[in-house]
């Protein structure tokens, strides 16, 4: 059978699609309101579909808010296309696909449930096209026996599925994007060569310069090239991304992604700001929050702490029917701690507290590990150990749990936690050369294991943290090269500039030392006046000149 991979023509007789029509004119009052107002800007997709003409412009437009994340009103549209066309299984194969957020946490286990009661319907349907066949299909792989195979196999099984897809079908180029997006999402975390992430990137950069104004496209590469060493090969489609979709709250927070890797601080916070407005105007307190962890470490890397702190004032609660609360509830107890710690306040940090029941355990255990990192820390740097050797307990509690439920990526990261902590215990006990072991030991491995998305960075990083253990036991020269370092990976950060500064300039190299603080007050142009880091960059180029 040959499949076209344009917009087709109905087969329902005339009276059928008057009907529709008359359907899809009440959809489109529910969905888009455009007897009052614009239709929402969110791309240009075309998906074509064998459903009826009268959903097709819907059934794009649920696709262009499945690229952009915008999964629960994505998902209300395709109910809704499907009620106007019974006959449109692929309506069927848009609500299982939002409930699969590949980038995001695994599914639920109601959104299991919702995803294969969709397949399952939508496989019900007769349905006349092949293609859209091996659609329903892929997702069935995903969705079937998810109660005996775990995540990651039927997520592998996906994949494999939507690249036989996309081999079948090479002028389906929403095929090709599917596919690069399930690369994507199951690249193996061990592997630094990204070597998935590059192939993904690949066939996306090839359709984006066909397809400009796609939103998955920009979206997916940004996703592709959240590292360190490939953010730059994404700052055109970070910047164009905004400009594609301008309604989707996640269009605009993602371009972040690449600004905070690259230390664009301004332009993180003009993203955000944005996306957090969006998100609260229609609700998503899940990605408010998200946006607005972005926005609180943007707000402390240009010295605006005022700023930063004004923004937990009003901070939502998300629910757990929030489509992104993985990423709401690790923002919630990741931004106090990050306020804390980022600024020094150790006093503050070691007494952080959070509302009563904030975490709910089981599949979210890692999003606590930031909140119970801070206090230790903050306890530690302070000088209460037993508060600190507390904290650590829970952290420790959190690592086995999370080795138990096979998640290694986050024990890893708790693991780098605890033996930061450890380092700060030996160190304020007066066991110095046992502290900067333990410290060195948790910055190799942090240098070894990336972040997922949810975070723009660790609390604090542990190199940085090295550099000013460093810089305590009198090694200014070994403490410049830890800065250094962590300024490499993380450029622009404040606490990494004004370490670096101190450390050259108590290893009398006042040369380089005036360049970072020359750096750090170019960042921090609007700066608090109280902020510590700005005051010391300034005293020390007004003498540095007064000298010359």
């Amino acid at each position: 059978m040959t499949v076209t991979i344009r917009k087709s023509l109905s087969y329902f007789g005339l009276s059928l699609v008057l009907l529709q029509w008359l359907a899809l004119g009440t959809l489109s009052a529910a969905q888009h309101e455009h007897a009052s107002t614009e239709p929402e800007k969110l791309g240009t997709v075309q998906f074509a579909t064998s459903c009826s003409p009268a959903v097709q412009g819907d059934f794009n437009r649920a696709v262009a808010m499945l690229h952009s994340f915008w999964y629960q009103k994505s998902g209300e549209t395709f109910v809704q296309i499907a009620k106007v066309d019974p006959g449109c299984a692929m309506a069927e194969w848009g609500v299982a696909m939002t409930h699969y957020r590949q980038l995001w946490d695994p599914p639920t286990p109601a959104d299991l449930g919702a995803g294969w009661a969709a397949v399952q319907k939508a496989k019900s349907i007769p349905i006349r096209s092949e293609r859209e066949q091996a659609y329903i299909a892929a997702m069935e792989a995903f969705y079937k026996d998810s109660d005996k195979i775990d995540h990651h196999t039927r997520a592998l099984a996906y994949e494999h599925a939507m690249e036989q897809l996309y081999a079948q079908y090479p002028e389906d180029r929403e095929a090709a994007i599917f596919y690069a997006l399930a690369l994507r999402a199951n690249a193996p975390p061990s592997d630094k060569t990204y070597a998935d992430q590059k192939r993904a990137s690949t066939i996306l950069e090839a359709i984006f310069a066909e397809q400009p104004d796609h939103p998955g496209l920009a979206h997916y590469i940004i996703h592709c090239d959240d590292y360190p060493s490939l953010a730059s090969q994404a700052l055109y489609a970070a910047r164009r991304y905004a400009q594609i979709a301008p309604d989707a709250p996640h269009a605009l927070h993602m371009p972040s992604h690449i600004f905070t890797r690259l230390g664009l601080w301004q332009e993180s916070i003009h993203s955000n700001l944005a996306s957090a407005a969006a998100a609260r105007k229609q609700g998503l307190a899940g990605d408010e929050l998200h946006a607005t962890d972005y926005l609180v470490y943007a707000y402390l890397q240009i010295g605006q702490g005022r700023d930063a702190r004004k923004l937990v004032e009003s901070m939502p609660t998300v629910r757990p029917n929030d489509a992104a609360y993985f990423a709401g509830l690790y923002a919630t107890a990741s931004i106090p701690a990050r306020l804390a710690i980022e600024e020094h306040r150790w006093t503050d940090a070691a007494t952080l507290t959070l509302p009563p029941n904030t975490f709910p355990g089981g599949r979210y255990r890692w999003t606590e590990a930031d909140f119970y990192f801070a206090r230790a820390l903050g306890a530690a740097r302070g000088g209460d150990s037993a508060s600190a050797q507390a904290g650590l307990q829970h952290l420790t509690s959190i690592h086995d749990d999370l080795i138990h439920r096979g998640d290694q990526l986050s024990s890893s990261l708790v693991d780098i936690q605890r033996k930061t902590i450890s380092a700060w215990i030996s160190f304020a006990q007066g066991h110095k050369d046992q502290g900067l072991i333990e410290m060195r030991s948790a910055a190799d491995q942090e240098d070894s294991t990336d972040r997922p998305p949810v975070a723009p960075g660790p609390i604090v990083p542990a190199r940085e943290l090295l550099g000013e253990m460093l810089l305590e036991s009198q090694q200014p020269a070994l403490a410049l090269e830890a800065f250094e370092a962590d300024l490499h990976v993380a450029p622009g950060r404040l606490n990494g500039l004004y370490g670096a500064g101190r450390a050259a300039e108590s290893a009398g190299d006042l040369r380089k030392a005036e360049n970072y603080f020359l750096q750090l007050l170019a960042n921090c142009s609007q700066a608090d006046t109280e902020n510590p880091a700005v005051r010391k960059a300034r005293e020390f180029l007004l003498h540095r000149r007064a000298s010359r």
